[in-house]
């Protein structure tokens, strides 16, 4: 049967044997969940031998009479696909419906980026004398300095921290592990953090090496991070919708229209595959047209 019991060995699959973070198992079960819910709700039969490729696609069809977007189509038919690869390994069917579907055409999603400006215009709006401050700026300055995940900004450990190498060590997807250099302006945030606020609150003897700690002296929540964020474009008047992701973009754009090598970029964000890396290079692409535009002789020649 197509039911929780079965949900639940594949949540086990995706923890034990494919090593996924938590985030990623609870967006791949919910998928599954939504699919269910589907079925019920026409009807069909719960029985996994009675769900075929047509019933696949009436599902995502459904999705796309919803307004649903094709990106996170696609994302719940990758849950899905998951899910059938379960299923086959562990010989509960035969045939995998799903490798007949196609994602839904989702274009290049070219991510939205901040300039150096608007970062440091971002970072100033915090106010340093309100609680939290220094907590606040040193999370903005390590996400934009590194180019961490939120997941990985909120999970960081002050024992993954070495200062005198100016390096951090984070828990990327996967449960793989990189270094990633960090700039000393940085680190001296941190300290002044930890020096200021951290030291003097409050903390769950389960958080006391997270760096970055709530009211209630445990983690951060990927919300809350959100949220503060959200305040800070807001004061300092930076008119684009930003999340913690977007420090992460500028991280990358920003190497890359220096100069930075495009594997050593791969490396520090942890991207698996290059091509993952690639779609920055075309963010750069206008900077390279300005570029070009200003220094090369031809095209500063008029016309006649």
């Amino acid at each position: 049967m197509f039911d929780k019991y079965l949900i639940k060995h594949f949540i086990d699959y995706l923890r034990l044997e494919q090593s996924l973070s938590e985030n990623s198992i609870i967006a791949y079960s919910h998928d599954i969940e939504t699919f269910m819910q589907y079925l019920q709700g026409v009807n069909h039969s719960m029985h996994i031998k009675g769900i075929h490729l047509d019933d696949i696609e009436s599902f995502l069809a459904y999705l796309y009479e919803l307004g649903m977007s094709p990106g996170s189509q696609a994302r719940i038919l990758s849950g899905i696909k998951k899910f059938y690869k379960f299923l086959i390994q562990e010989k509960i069917v035969e045939e995998n419906p799903t490798i007949l579907i196609s994602s839904p055409s989702i274009g290049r999603h070219l991510p939205d980026v901040l300039s150096y400006n608007e970062i440091i215009s971002i970072i100033n709006a915090i106010d340093l004398s309100q609680q939290f401050g220094h907590r606040n700026k040193a999370i903005i300055e390590v996400l934009y300095a590194c180019g961490l995940r939120v997941s990985e900004i909120i999970s960081l450990r002050i024992s993954n921290i070495y200062n005198k190498d100016e390096f951090i060590r984070v828990l990327g997807k996967g449960n793989k592990e990189r270094l990633i250099p960090i700039a000393r302006s940085t680190l001296k945030t941190i300290d002044l953090y930890i020096e200021n606020e951290r030291r003097r609150q409050y903390i769950d003897p389960k958080y006391t090496d997270i760096v970055f700690i709530n009211k209630r002296g445990t983690a951060l929540s990927r919300q809350m991070i959100f949220i503060m964020i959200k305040k800070y474009a807001e004061k300092a008047g930076v008119n684009k919708t930003i999340g913690p992701h977007t420090f992460r973009h500028s991280f990358a754009t920003h190497l890359l229209e220096g100069g930075a090598d495009l594997r050593a970029v791969q490396q520090m964000l942890g991207h698996s595959s290059i091509t993952t890396t690639e779609v920055y290079t075309h963010i750069s692409d206008q900077y390279l047209r300005e570029v070009i535009s200003e220094y090369h002789p031809r095209f500063k020649m008029k016309e006649y």
